[in-house]
């Protein structure tokens, strides 16, 4: 089997697995996913909002907030598992496009 074909498998079963970050800490209580809060979280488990996070908060909203679409919210974790499977397939398939085009722009076919 060729390398890139195994980077393929791996990356499939990364974003097969990547609800994990959701469902376990739904299932142990542990309150929201690590490293996903946002500021009003980061106020209650911290006791105050840094300023970088509060400007950068205002600035920046993510095009699909918690990884699902408008009509999926409030649909349970069953959704939003798909969701976040969809989500990580579509960003891995925009990098693989992304480097495929910044590689075919740097690397001229030689004659």
């Amino acid at each position: 089997m060729r390398v890139l074909t195994k980077c393929w498998i791996a990356l499939g079963l990364l974003s097969v697995l990547s609800p994990l970050g959701l469902l376990l800490p739904a299932r142990f209580k542990a309150g929201s996913a690590w490293g996903e809060w946002g500021a009003d979280e980061m106020a209650k488990q911290v006791g105050y909002v840094p300023a970088g996070l509060k400007r950068l908060s205002e600035v920046w909203n993510a095009p699909m907030p918690d990884y699902a679409l408008k009509s999926g919210s409030g649909r349970g974790l069953a959704h939003l598992s798909f969701a976040y499977i969809v989500s990580a397939i579509f960003g891995v398939a925009v990098i693989a496009l992304a480097v495929w085009l910044l590689g075919k722009f740097l690397v001229k076919k030689s004659e």
